[in-house]
């Protein structure tokens, strides 16, 4: 692996903050959002929709620049970066691996980041680009930042629909990290572990895949077979997955796990 593209939100950047800052620019408690995201998660829809369920029609952007104009716009700082962040890009980096990070975000966004001073070689949102995921120019523009070919290219996130299939179809190595509400819900989703090349829990795994030929070949092979796997042997956070040989013999969990996989598709 020559190169190791990152998204931001619930790879790098824990969305706690957004998601309460929304909750209070509505007026409503942040559990309560909370919540309704959860649901938006499960139904493949976009997290945003929760925003809509409790103010129908609302136009999200509008929204955004209402709340930078009163000065309770976005923020970011150390204590929004998941723990795992610092130590894998510095291994990587060290590794001799190009570090970018890449993934949909305001112009803002991209100014905090990089007043983070990150160790990775490109940060840049969405925005800045002027083009989105799951767009393919999107990771077209990926390809282009990664100046490496897509076979030695890994493109890391937590969602399938925005991150995953998209890569993938562009030709890009995979990696889904199961982080956040779309990473635990969709982990085991048969979509996600057929495309996915790895399934990691935390960043600092994606060391192992990097090291060179031979020792690192094998190590990344071993962990290919390892990573994802729950330590409880289970699937992911409310996956209604059970490992091989398990049993669901409820016709509401078969139920629920039809509505499941036809959701992300929709999405896909």
């Amino acid at each position: 692996m020559e190169t190791i593209v990152l998204g931001i939100g619930e790879t790098l950047v824990r969305d706690d903050r957004r998601w309460s800052s929304w909750a209070d620019w509505l007026g409503v408690p942040p559990h309560t959002l909370s919540a309704l995201v959860g649901a938006a998660v499960a139904q493949g829809h976009d997290a945003t929709d929760a925003l809509r369920t409790l103010r129908p029609g609302m136009d999200v952007e509008a929204a955004y620049r209402a709340r930078s104009a009163a000065g309770r716009g976005e923020h970011l700082d150390e204590s929004d970066l998941y723990q795992d962040v610092r130590p894998a890009l510095g291994e990587l980096r060290a590794a001799g691996v190009r570090v970018v990070v890449a993934g949909n975000g305001s112009a803002r966004a991209g100014e905090l980041l990089r007043a983070l001073d990150l160790p990775a070689d490109l940060v840049v949102t969405s925005a800045e680009w002027g083009v989105r995921k799951p767009d393919p120019e999107f990771f077209a523009r990926v390809a282009e930042a990664a100046e490496a070919p897509p076979a030695a290219t890994l493109y890391v996130g937590d969602h399938p629909a925005d991150d995953l299939f998209p890569a993938a179809a562009a030709g890009l190595r995979t990696a889904h990290l199961r982080r956040g509400p779309y990473g635990h819900w969709w982990a085991d989703h048969p979509d996600v572990v057929e495309t996915a090349e790895f399934r990691i829990d935390a960043l600092t795994e994606l060391v192992a895949l990097v090291r060179p030929p031979g020792a690192g070949a094998e190590a990344a092979g071993a962990g290919a077979g390892a990573i994802g796997t729950d330590a409880e042997g289970t699937g992911g956070e409310g996956s209604g997955e059970e490992e091989a040989g398990g049993e669901e013999t409820d016709a509401a969990g078969a139920a629920r796990e039809g509505a499941r996989r036809g959701a992300l598709r929709s999405v896909r």
